[in-house]
């Protein structure tokens, strides 16, 4: 579970990076489109974890809150670079 966890937890920065080598703002629109459905797979694995009981009920809501605001600056990036 370690290292496939970690492999989520790397996803959404590494479209970012992808994305930003993009020759246009719109492919680079892509990867973040991309970065923010990775961000909700982290919230429900961190969701699995809190039921299994490797997190607590606090760092749920915690984690959920920082993708949160996460999700919302992708997505306001996102919506700066198709103007």
């Amino acid at each position: 579970m370690q290292s496939s966890s970690m492999g989520l937890l790397l996803a959404y920065p590494n479209n970012i990076a992808g994305g930003s080598g993009s020759i246009s703002n719109k492919e680079f629109a892509h990867y973040l489109n991309i970065a923010h459905r990775s961000v909700f797979e982290n919230a429900n694995i961190l969701v699995v974890l809190e039921r299994r009981k490797y997190i607590s009920d606090t760092e749920l809501n915690d984690y959920l809150e920082e993708l949160d605001k996460l999700a919302r600056k992708l997505t306001n990036f996102r919506k700066y670079l198709l103007k």
